[in-house]
Formats: structure tokens, sequence, C-alpha cells
């Protein structure tokens, strides 16, 4: 039976895409996806959601790359332009759980702690959560499982009884690996789908 649910948060229930920034600093699409891919890159930006602070990742992609300051320093300076509101779907799903009080509700999110702050001031619905877990403020992040256990003892949290809902199938893997039930979002519709037959909703 499950008594608890832990959802991600970036593109399960608020919009992230770095594009939304970098098409207004790029007139030429396959530019803007050469740096992304080639210099600004995901894993350089999940240093920085394991704890790495922005200040020292900025610096060194910039002493690399300097032809780019400009875009190296936009990723923080303007970070909260990549945000695209919430996906209103999930957050019916999340508030429908809360209003039920069957379930206990948490976050697990790689986010930087630097960052975080943006997304607290401006989706009132994490309020909801009994707690966050954000990476960046725990020095590790998905799919480490240290943060898998850290969330389970910290809110003392029976894995059997959980299920995790996040965008990224490593990150469900890893979850199942810690005995955590997984549902790899894909579309609220799939969510709601999934949840059902957990009889959850």
């Amino acid at each position: 039976m499950i008594k608890t649910v832990i959802f991600d948060l970036g593109n399960v229930l608020i919009n992230w895409d770095r594009r939304n920034l970098y098409r207004k600093l790029f007139d030429d699409e396959a530019a803007m996806e050469y740096f992304l891919t080639n210099i600004a890159t995901m894993d350089w930006n999940e240093q920085q959601d394991a704890g790495r602070k922005w200040s020292v990742a900025t610096e060194l992609l910039v002493k690399e790359h300097p032809a780019f300051e400009t875009e190296i320093r936009a990723y923080f300076d303007r970070w909260t332009e990549m945000l695209d509101g919430a996906i209103d779907g999930t957050v019916e799903i999340l508030k429908e759980i809360h209003a039920s009080k069957k379930y206990r509700l948490y976050a697990l999110t790689n986010w930087s702690d630097e960052l975080f702050h943006h997304a607290i001031e401006r989706f009132d619905f994490l309020e909801l959560f009994e707690g966050i877990v954000v990476s960046g403020k725990e020095n590790m992040k998905k799919p480490d499982h240290r943060i898998y256990n850290l969330i389970l003892d910290r809110y003392n949290i029976e894995p059997e009884t959980a299920v995790f809902i996040d965008d990224s199938q490593r990150n469900i893997d890893a979850a199942i690996k810690a005995k955590i039930h997984g549902i790899h979002f894909e579309s609220p519709e799939q969510l709601r789908q999934d949840l059902a037959a957990m009889k959850v909703l």
C-alpha cells in the first residue's frame, strides 16, 4: 500500500528549458545547440545541482571559452528566464493527493541551492510538501543512491510504501534499486493513469 508520494520538480511540476533563454541570445538555432551541447553542457549544469558554487563554475567555463563569456554568464544571471511556468495538469494531481489527506507528500529535486529560492518565491504549490530535498543543499544529486537514502531516513519513509515520480528514467531506476516504487513521468495524463492503477487516485 502506498503511503508516501515523492515528486521530482523540474519538468514534472515546473517547466524548465534552457532554450527559453538561449533563443533570445542566439539568432541561429544550430549555434545555440552547439553552445548547449559542447560548452554549457548538462553535465556542467549538474555539477551545480550537486553543490558546486555558480561563481566557481562560471569562471571556470569563461576561462575555457572566453569567446562565449556573455552567454556563459547569462546562464546564472538570467536563469529565471529558463523557467516557463507550472505544468498545470501535474499541479492538479498534486493538489488532489494533498486534499485527500491520505498520503505524505515530499519532493526530491536536482536543483542548485543558490537558485532554488526562485522556485519557492514563484510556485506556491510547493507549500503542499511536508519536505523538499534539494540536491544542491545536500551536495549530492540523483541518481546517487545516497540521496534516496537521505530522504527515506530524514522523513522516516518506508521505501516499499513510497512512490517516486521523475521525468528521468535513470533516476527512476535508482529509486527502484532503493526499493521505492517508480513512475517515469511523460505527461500529466499518463501520470494520472499510473497513479490510478496504484490506487493513489
